[in-house]
């Protein structure tokens, strides 16, 4: 097991947001979590990631807590976040961009090799490296932003919404470059709302509803369940 969240609450000051949850990932595994608007997806992301803290329960990666552990440390022990709405550095060149992502000393030592497979990774990323990432539609810099968060020499990459706004045939590029990282022996947590489209392309999901678990599985056995379909439409 790679990544183990255990019974976790979060709350937001005295307001709870998150009732005993607990998900895991696996090496080389892509996982989905799933939910409505407001379910708390992105918010066990940002526990994961620290950016928000938990009250109750535990978080393991690579079989050690690191509950108490500063982001920063989690980054360097090998989980990356691609947080919502891309969050690229605007006036930054994509090259920049990809540097900020290589920080700490281990990717810095490896930065030659990085680019390199980024660029096979993200084949259009090399032909734009001076250009400004703002000048950029809105799928390449999905594609740059989760580059950034691959040049951290991730064992976990966890992608808030990736396919938010984006245009089929740009999703459909997304995808294939999903499985490409996870094929790389990197595994995937990803945020999404559109339920076929995420379990058509993961091994396992979780689906949260009001911020709690109601059900999880591997995918073929979701797609078309029947509880999952009243947690998005309703009874």
């Amino acid at each position: 097991m790679l990544l183990d969240v255990k019974n976790i609450d979060v709350l937001y000051d005295d307001f709870q947001v998150i009732w005993d949850v607990s998900i895991n990932v696996k090496k080389a595994e892509m996982v989905a979590l799933l939910g409505p608007n407001g379910s708390g997806k992105s918010t066990i992301l940002n526990t994961i990631s620290n950016l928000v803290h938990h009250r109750k329960g535990s978080i393991y990666f690579n079989n050690n807590s690191i509950s108490e552990i500063p982001t920063f440390k989690r980054t360097q022990l090998g989980i990356s976040h691609v947080l919502e709405r891309r969050r690229v550095f605007p006036h930054l060149t994509v090259m920049q961009n990809l540097l900020l992502g290589a920080w700490h000393p281990q990717a810095k030592e490896q930065l030659s090799t990085s680019l390199d497979k980024i660029y096979k990774i993200f084949p259009k990323l090399e032909s734009r490296s001076s250009q400004l990432a703002r000048t950029m539609s809105g799928g390449e810099q999905q594609m740059l932003a989760i580059a950034r968060g691959m040049m951290g020499l991730p064992k976990l990459l966890m992608v808030d919404e990736p396919f938010l706004g984006l245009s089929p045939l740009v999703m459909k590029d997304l995808i294939k470059i999903f499985k490409n990282i996870v094929n790389e022996g990197i595994s995937i947590l990803f945020v999404e709302q559109n339920v076929r489209l995420a379990l058509s392309m993961a091994d396992r999901g979780y689906v949260l509803e009001s911020g709690r678990l109601v059900i999880d599985g591997k995918s073929k056995d979701l797609i078309d369940n029947e509880k999952v379909t009243k947690v998005f439409l309703g009874n």
